[in-house]
């Protein structure tokens, strides 16, 4: 009995020890989420009669660069040719700025390294870090902060460049195309900005999607935004901007031969029915149609009753009347081709519609059949939409149906008077309780007309270009998914959404976005308010409140 009760106590002292002895897996303690600590700066933070050729950032640990080439702003700016950020690669506990030219003298500079200064083991960030130093006596203290928004599209891109020029004798709106700002900051990742350390004086103040990264306003690619008005320090502190694209100065490239009836007059900017003419001389036979290149800027200059090597154009291209030839060179074959333009089910608020690659002038209705899925005939009709590229193949369209549509030889006919083979083309529909329906009352107080349009992955699905008398809108048989809705203010009642123009002081036409996505499912009502005076979730979240330039 007690040796049975001795073993039984050895056992039980061997797996004590031996559960003491088991080794476990280290936890590693909690994440390090402390950003570096700056414990000294040479020359100091906010030195004023900076003389030296750099200064030095020494940290509390190792710290590496990111993005640096994005995240640093100097105001005002120097160009990279002008200092060196070091170390470019690597982690040190020191990270140091050469300048490798003078800088301005009484004047403070600002160098906001944004959220580029990330410590090395786990990139934790120190948020925009700045170092301030001063030429002169004293360091400048005023500020200017805001939001920057975009004037049309619901979402706004990031790292958009604040500038400000000074105002003085020599001072020209047209500063911003050929002279760098004396101030300037950037909204990096978010939409906020701010400038800081700034001096008394009166300023042109502008944003600007920068993509040549020049602080030049390049017209043909940039966006901008700007006041109607000069902003003053110290009185001017909060304020918004709006970013819009110009409509490009208008010209007209050379003219060039595709195929020896077919001419392409390429063009810059926005083509608004300006004029040109072929001034060839040419017989009685000759004769020429034009539209619309949808895929790229350019007029089709389509002609036939001649075969030419050469063809000339009197083009307005500056104010001045020149004259422009095209040479016949390596002419492209081309031959009749129709594609539906209809993809998938056919929406029973739509109608079938086929693309041409040449422009068609005649159609017959006689040539065209359409049997639905109890194999009777549809009543149809034939019509060339505007640009002579697209037919509408117009029949009642029904739910739960299928329809065959067959186009015979004839039913249409290209401007040189060829004609198509046998097309068919089958589509189907869906069924009412497939879609949903957005009922909408909008209360917009305001004198001008207005513009309400549905989007769905950034197209618009469907839009009314005039208010409704009560401000009831319907959006019916619509697919399920998610939809915008975006208010466009039309004072001058154009039907469209007009951009503005920095030279010409011209602000774009207002855009109100309703504050939600709606989410729509199949065989649902969806009842919305859109009140532009209270848009915004309810309870109010809270809004920063800037001022309205």
């Amino acid at each position: 009995m007690k040796s049975g009760l001795r073993l039984f106590t050895c056992i039980i002292l061997v797996i004590s020890i031996l559960s003491c002895a088991k080794r476990a897996s280290p936890t590693g303690g909690p994440k390090d989420s402390i950003p570096p600590v700056l414990i000294n700066a040479s020359p100091k933070l906010n030195s004023t009669y900076f003389n030296k050729l750099g200064f030095t950032l020494s940290f509390d640990e190792y710290v590496k660069l990111k993005d640096i080439s994005k995240q640093l702003i100097i105001s005002p700016p120097l160009n990279s040719s002008q200092y060196k950020v070091s170390p470019s690669t690597g982690a040190s506990k020191k990270i140091s700025v050469e300048l490798k030219d003078s800088l301005l003298d009484n004047t403070t500079y600002t160098f906001n390294f944004g959220n580029s200064i990330v410590d090395f083991n786990e990139s934790n960030p120190i948020p925009f870090f700045t170092y301030t130093l001063s030429t002169g006596a004293n360091i400048d203290s005023l500020y200017i902060k805001g939001n920057v928004s975009d004037a049309f599209e619901k979402d706004t891109k990031n790292f958009i460049s604040l500038q400000l020029y000074p105002v003085d004798s020599v001072y020209s709106d047209s500063v911003i195309y050929n002279k760098k700002p004396l101030y300037v900051t950037n909204t990096l990742d978010s939409t906020i900005y701010r400038f800081q350390n700034l001096r008394e004086g009166k300023y042109n103040l502008i944003a600007l999607q920068d993509f040549a990264g020049n602080y030049f306003f390049d017209q043909n690619i940039d966006k901008i935004g700007y006041l109607n008005r000069l902003i003053e320090l110290p009185k001017d502190s909060i304020i918004n901007l709006k970013l819009f694209k110009e409509i490009d100065d208008f010209s007209w490239a050379s003219p060039s031969f595709v195929n020896e009836h077919h001419v392409a007059l390429a063009y810059y900017g926005e083509y608004e029915n300006q004029s040109f003419s072929m001034i060839s001389e040419v017989p009685k036979s000759f004769k020429s149609l034009v539209n619309k290149n949808r895929e790229a800027d350019s007029l089709n200059f389509w002609f036939k009753g001649v075969k030419l090597d050469s063809i000339k154009f009197e083009l307005e291209i500056k104010d001045t009347l020149r004259t422009k030839t095209a040479y016949l060179r390596k002419p492209i074959e081309d031959s009749l081709v129709i594609r539906t333009i209809t993809t998938g089910p056919l929406k029973l608020k739509s109608k079938f519609e086929v693309s041409s690659n040449l422009p068609i002038v005649n159609v017959d209705s006689s040539f065209v059949k359409v049997i639905n899925v109890d194999s009777l005939n549809v009543p149809v009709s034939l019509k060339i939409l505007e640009n002579y590229d697209r037919i509408l193949i117009d029949f009642e369209v029904l739910p739960n149906d299928k329809y065959n549509i067959t186009l015979l030889p004839k039913a249409l006919e290209d401007f040189w008077g060829r004609t198509n083979d046998t097309l068919i083309f089958n589509t189907p529909t869906e069924k009412v309780e497939d879609y949903g329906n957005i009922y909408l009352r909008v209360i917009h107080n305001s004198p001008d007309p207005y513009i309400i349009e549905l989007i769905q992955n950034n197209k618009v699905i469907r839009r009314y270009d005039s208010p409704l008398e009560g401000g009831l809108y319907s959006f019916e048989l619509l697919d399920p998914g998610k939809y915008f809705v975006r208010l466009i203010e039309d004072p001058n009642n154009n039907k469209k959404w007009d951009t503005g123009s920095y030279l010409g002081k011209v602000q774009p036409e207002k855009v109100i976005y309703y504050w939600k996505e709606i989410d729509l499912r199949a065989n649902w009502d969806m009842n919305e308010t859109f009140n532009t005076n209270q848009n915004y979730p309810y309870p109010q979240e809270r809004v920063i409140d800037y001022e309205d330039p």
